[in-house]
């Protein structure tokens, strides 16, 4: 199968090694490192009992993707995506940095919270985000895809991503139903809790996780209405002493009406 195929079937897609990401990544490593070092950025981003530094938009990366005086984002899975959404203009990528003992619990987390993101990896669906004091899902960030793209070597067992294969297709249907009646426009004022937490059961029940696991110069597609989330690290495991680092690109779409296309 294509990676076309593998995208629109189970709702990701794996790129094997390619010479130009690799070159990217050896370019985007020490500032990645650098910033997840940064006093003020692990004030930011540092959670779960120091096991999670979530890094959002912290990569110091032009609209290229550039890095410092590194290459452009290049290779076969960016010639990938550049078919898929058109050519992108990258905004900072996330440095996700995983270390060993994640998940533990995060200040204010309750345990029903925690439990589920040790026992169903924090499953989620990217953009529906908890808004207010009650924490009801809203479509605040609809992105076009996740692209990731590991930084470090590892071991499989050190807190893979996880996805659950075909999630997108039921995600799909379900919302489509759920906002059916709805200007796009006013998507992200429907509450979408209640209809988010049924269809992510429905996920849980009916679909198969996998555990996603590349070394650099290897890199991810995952749908943006795939279900996924991050596997706790195993015994075992290892990591460089920076932990598990992977860049994520995840631009959000112009318009949201394509959102459930």
């Amino acid at each position: 199968m294509t990676q076309a195929d593998d995208l629109a079937t189970r709702g990701w897609c794996r790129f094997a090694h390619d010479p130009k990401l690799a070159e990217w990544v050896a370019a985007a490593h020490p500032a990645a490192l650098a910033a997840s070092r940064d006093a003020q950025n692990i004030k930011d981003w540092l959670r779960c009992g120091d096991t999670w530094f979530a890094g959002v938009n912290i990569l110091p990366n032009d609209k290229q993707g550039r890095v410092e005086d590194g290459p452009a984002l290049q290779g076969e899975a960016i010639d990938f995506v550049h078919v898929l959404h058109g050519p992108q203009t990258w905004d900072r990528a996330q440095v996700s940095v995983i270390y060993p003992g994640y998940p533990q619990p995060m200040e204010g987390e309750t345990p029903a919270a925690f439990k589920f993101r040790r026992d169903r990896d924090a499953a989620h669906v990217d953009g529906l985000l908890p808004v207010g004091p009650d924490k009801q899902r809203h479509l605040h960030e609809p992105h076009s895809f996740v692209l990731g793209i590991p930084l470090v070597d590892t071991s499989a067992a050190a807190s893979p991503m996880v996805v659950w294969e075909g999630s997108h297709t039921i995600i799909q249907q379900a919302f489509r139903a759920g906002l059916r009646g709805i200007e796009s426009v006013n998507w992200p004022h429907a509450p979408l809790t209640e209809l988010y937490q049924i269809t992510r059961r429905q996920c849980f029940e009916q679909c198969r996780r996998v555990a996603v696991h590349a070394r650099p110069g290897e890199a991810y597609l995952i749908h943006r209405l795939a279900l996924h989330g991050v596997a706790p690290w195993q015994d075992g495991a290892t990591a460089p002493p920076e932990g598990r680092m992977i860049a994520y690109f995840r631009p959000e779409l112009s318009d949201i009406s394509r959102w459930l296309t």
